[in-house]
């Protein structure tokens, strides 16, 4: 990788014991990078960060209304849920509405994070299905899209209508030919660019107007479910669920595996796009809600937004050891 930054330390009472490098880029709808650390032209996997780019081919297409997709539907597309109750019952009844159901998915089954889903399968002896995978929502929007398109079954196959969609909306709203792919967790391409890609494909989703072209009008709808639901893009307990709900209607957060995470801000019509080279959740989630402080949409001293940007560190006994906290780089600039 380029040349990354500290964004993130951590401390054991008065040394620093471990340091997260990563980059970040801050763009406007211009797709003008107006803040940046690291390198922006370091090329990433945004992993579950590009949902939301995934998921248009699904709205601007008519697949979406044709198949009378609610708010939480295209919010569900746009997930990396954690199995919970509120979660597998939707796509579920969104699979049976298709006459379709967990078999069809291409994901595999994965233990539900969500603790009472997990124990209650624990407790009964069951398995995990694909429905309880935390991307069962965006593969069911991809079924919604192929039987749109009148294409087969095999959606995730890079050659499948559905994923040439899908990276043709990506280099467009990313401004640059994809340079490679990889497999994801749940058998999807999740294609490459570099950082500042994201992040202008973030300020495309920030700038985006209800009353412009078919494509704005897609993305506003995606960007819209995801902060009216923000429940359903992660759950209980989640980063992205309650970084959304400390700043209601003023924010889209979703993260990707391997400490990646992106913002979107309609308001100030700005994009964030980092990735935290070590691939640590604890440190994306510092830099991301450091990053949206700084940016004005986030209070520092909301219990949410500390939570993630300034946690303690305890140990078995619960005392307090030391602390995660944002590099002086990140802080100041």
């Amino acid at each position: 990788m380029g040349q990354s930054e500290r964004l993130v330390e951590v401390w054991r009472g008065d040394i620093l014991e471990s340091q997260h490098c990563g980059h970040a880029v801050v763009c406007n709808a211009k797709g003008e990078i107006v803040e940046g650390w690291g390198d922006p032209d370091q090329v990433i996997l945004p992993r579950s960060s590009a949902k939301m780019l995934q998921a248009l081919p699904l709205v601007e297409s008519g697949a979406a209304d044709a198949a009378g997709l609610s708010s939480e539907q295209l919010a569900l597309s746009c997930a990396s849920h954690q199995g919970a109750a509120i979660h597998t019952e939707r796509v579920t009844r969104w699979l049976a509405d298709m006459n379709l159901g967990n078999d069809d998915l291409l994901c595999g089954p994965q233990m539900p994070a969500d603790s009472d889903a997990k124990n209650g399968l624990i407790k009964t002896d069951q398995s995990p299905c694909r429905i309880h995978n935390n991307c069962s929502g965006k593969h069911a929007g991809f079924l919604t899209l192929s039987r749109h398109l009148g294409a087969g079954a095999n959606y995730v196959d890079l050659d499948h209508p559905v994923q040439k969609a899908i990276k043709a909306a990506f280099e467009e709203i990313t401004r640059e030919n994809s340079p490679g792919y990889g497999v994801d967790g749940c058998s999807a391409p999740n294609f490459a660019s570099t950082l500042a890609g994201m992040g202008r494909a973030m300020g495309t989703f920030a700038g985006a107007k209800s009353e412009g072209s078919r494509r704005q009008t897609a993305i506003v709808r995606l960007r819209e479910a995801m902060m009216l639901h923000p429940e359903l893009v992660a759950g209980e307990t989640r980063a992205c669920t309650e970084l959304m709900r400390a700043a209601p209607g003023k924010i889209a957060v979703k993260t990707g595996a391997e400490a990646f995470f992106v913002a979107i801000l309609p308001e100030q019509e700005l994009g964030v796009a980092l990735k935290v080279t070590d691939g640590a959740t604890r440190a994306s989630e510092c830099a991301i809600a450091t990053i949206l402080v700084r940016l004005g949409v986030l209070d520092a001293g909301d219990p949410m937004v500390k939570k993630r940007m300034n946690p303690v560190v305890k140990n078995f006994a619960g005392l307090d050891t030391g602390e995660i906290r944002p590099s002086e780089v990140l802080l100041k600039g």
